[in-house]
């Protein structure tokens, strides 16, 4: 067990798979971490159904991106690869952790998705947050509710709430990622499934590209949260309107 001053975190990144973090909210975490807060990392199962590689590789890889995405925690859960369901069981697993960590912030999947997994994790891991604030919910840990739930919205079609600048950080959000040597090098398996590795920066820079230039930045990852914003000083507001 790891001692409560080193298990607790501001952010706290909740992914159905190892390299989803990587992929959508890597260069976020990184630009927090610069801020001296301490992040997070739970990625729910372990990998076992992959097209590429096993879940030994994935664990071994995501000791490493971890490392180059500067978390102070990275944890995997046992839930089934390609089949999370939202159970009672899974949501006292994941608020387990969300009482060890006690973040802050909470990042999940856009509640939208291609993979089932990741539309899932977007409700499971929202009830999660709010089974853990129940304080007759024994767990082991006191209760713990974090303060606000964002989604990590790279791969949705619709218009983010708000783009963290991750402009300084793009070239280890990039390293990162390609840590997923098992899924992301050129092989055989999958190969009709998995984009060329030759093309992998290429594609990831220019959705980066994208959102930052909806930021007034270079590059960026998008958010969407479902609160109304709140404004104190309309002096203050960034991003340029003409």
């Amino acid at each position: 067990m790891i001692e409560d001053s080193e298990s607790r975190a501001d952010v706290l990144a909740i992914a159905a798979h190892r390299d989803d973090v990587e992929q959508t909210c890597g260069g976020t975490l990184l630009r927090m971490a610069a801020r001296g807060l301490r992040t997070a990392i739970l990625d729910l199962t372990r990998g076992e159904a992959g097209t590429r590689g096993t879940a030994e590789d994935r664990a071994r890889e995501a000791d490493e991106a971890g490392k180059l995405l500067g978390v102070s925690r990275r944890e995997a859960l046992d839930l089934p690869d390609g089949a999370i369901e939202n159970t009672l069981e899974n949501r006292k697993k994941i608020a387990r952790v969300l009482r060890e960590v006690r973040p802050r912030v909470v990042i999940l999947p856009y509640w939208q998705a291609r993979h089932p997994d990741h539309a899932i994790v977007a409700t499971l891991g929202y009830e999660a947050c709010f089974l853990s604030g129940l304080a007759k919910i024994d767990t082991g840990a006191p209760p713990h509710r974090p303060f606000k739930i964002v989604y990590a919205s790279l791969y949705a079609d619709i218009r983010p709430s708000f783009v963290v600048d991750i402009t300084p950080f793009i070239e280890q959000r990039h390293s990162a990622l390609m840590a997923y040597k098992s899924q992301y090098s050129n092989q055989s398996a999958g190969s009709a499934l998995f984009v060329p590795e030759e093309e992998i920066r290429e594609r990831t820079f220019a959705e980066a590209r994208h959102y930052g230039l909806l930021a007034g930045v270079k590059y960026g990852e998008p958010f969407v949260q479902k609160e109304i914003g709140l404004v104190d000083d309309l002096t203050l507001l960034p991003v340029q309107s003409i």
